[in-house]
């Protein structure tokens, strides 16, 4: 009979007690994938008496999880503590030193460290559970498009952000509103930032740009805006004018090399991310030949990272293998990163402006001055020596000159406000 594979989890939060439960729960569908079995022998946490609702029966407890690194019986960790450092990047180096394989959800080790890991020789390091939860985004182009060439990878990494974006939009609420009652609901933590300033996208698409083109992780050349500027005035004229407002993770290869910002962007009603709602994410991979590939499910919670780390200890189990990102640390491309000033899109500028004689002439001599040519405009009704919305949609131009007219913008006597801009996407 083959011996069973031996896991130690570190880390007994929502996720870990999911995989826990999970392994038990389709103990028998996944022996007969992985063709042995799956059995969690050790684990790690801060609290031993928390209440978790799973068994931890007959599985040895280790107040350190380096210590569970080092646990002679143990044959593959799994990592679910979270963050760059600390503890979490303590256990994982200590189980690499220890030649044994480690699966992660940590999207922040992953791109904070995804250098350094990838270059250690043996290194067997998974986390597909890293990016969009249950989706497996991360095989699929590891894997499953290994023969293709990768061109843009598009998504909406982050289920926060897009249930505030789509509850502002169903209710007309606007963006304190929804976010002080998605904390209250468990959507959103107490402390927000890491989510809602695009900081947790930003991970996620560094690994898949990693991925998708064959370098290595760069977190520092990403891009990265949140959704606090959004507003529902914002949310309305883009319904108005045949968009949805999402944040968006972007990476595209060009000529000039590999763009990856994050940031929110107008995408149009029949583009596939338009229809993705609440806590849900979705991908979009444009690849030769394939062409393009839609993916969409929960992308966060206890079922469907559990799921994908499940999927990660089935291939090990199975003696599969693959380098991190896809290719060999020697083989990664170094292709340089394209800077967003030099990004070229269409843009939606939203002005709040006096209703005076005048102001529309003065706005469009700007935009001219910078060689920005206009597609349409919005205002609605007219209100005199008072402030109104007047919308602007430019044609392709690039981001340079947008962001220089948008200083001598905000500097107009008659613009009342910081002008809003957000990013024109097709996917």
């Amino acid at each position: 009979m083959t011996q069973a594979l031996a896991v130690g989890i570190a880390g007994l939060g929502t996720v870990g007690a999911g995989v826990v439960r999970l392994l038990a729960d389709h103990a028998a569908l996944i022996e007969a994938r992985a063709g042995r079995k799956i059995n969690v022998v050790a684990v790690s946490a801060r609290d031993r008496d928390r209440a978790r609702g799973v068994s931890l029966e007959g599985m040895r407890w280790y107040d350190d999880p380096v210590a569970l690194a080092a646990d002679a019986q143990v044959d593959v960790v799994v990592e679910l503590i979270g963050g760059a450092n600390g503890p979490a990047h303590d256990l994982v180096m200590a189980a690499v030193a220890a030649g044994k394989p480690v699966v992660t959800a940590n999207k922040a080790l992953v791109a904070m460290r995804g250098g350094t890991l990838g270059a250690i020789e043996g290194a067997s390091i998974r986390f597909e559970a890293a990016v969009a939860g249950g989706i497996p985004v991360i095989k699929a182009l590891r894997e499953g498009l290994a023969g293709d060439r990768i061109t843009g990878v598009t998504g909406i990494f982050n289920g926060t952000c897009n249930y505030i974006l789509s509850r502002m939009r169903a209710e007309k609420l606007d963006f304190a509103t929804v976010l002080a009652d998605a904390q209250a609901q468990g959507y959103a933590e107490a402390d927000p930032s890491f989510d809602i300033d695009g900081i947790d996208t930003a991970h996620k698409l560094a690994i898949l740009a990693a991925i998708a083109f064959g370098r290595e992780v760069d977190f520092g050349a990403v891009h990265v805006e949140g959704i606090r500027g959004v507003s529902a005035l914002d949310i309305a004229f883009a319904e108005e004018l045949g968009y949805r407002i999402k944040l968006l993770g972007i990476a595209r290869a060009t000529d000039a090399g590999i763009e990856t910002r994050v940031h929110p962007a107008m995408v149009p009603l029949a583009a596939p991310l338009a229809g993705v709602d609440g806590v849900n994410n979705a991908v979009v991979i444009e690849g030769d030949p394939v062409g393009q590939i839609v993916l969409q499910g929960r992308g966060a919670g206890a079922g469907p990272t559990a799921s994908a780390v499940v999927a990660d200890l089935i291939d090990l189990a199975r003696g599969r293998a693959a380098p991190m990102l896809g290719v060999a640390s020697h083989a990664l491309a170094q292709r340089a990163p394209v800077p967003m000033a030099a990004h070229r899109g269409a843009y939606f500028l939203r002005l709040m402006v006096v209703d005076q004689p005048g102001v529309i002439a003065d706005v469009t001599a700007v935009l001219r001055d910078h060689g920005i040519s206009l597609e349409s405009m919005l205002q609605h009704g007219r209100s005199p020596g008072d402030a109104v919305a007047v919308v602007l949609v430019t044609h392709v131009t690039q981001e340079a000159a947008m962001a220089a007219a948008i200083t001598r913008l905000a500097a107009l006597q008659s613009v009342q406000e910081p002008p809003a801009l957000i990013r024109i996407e097709t996917a």
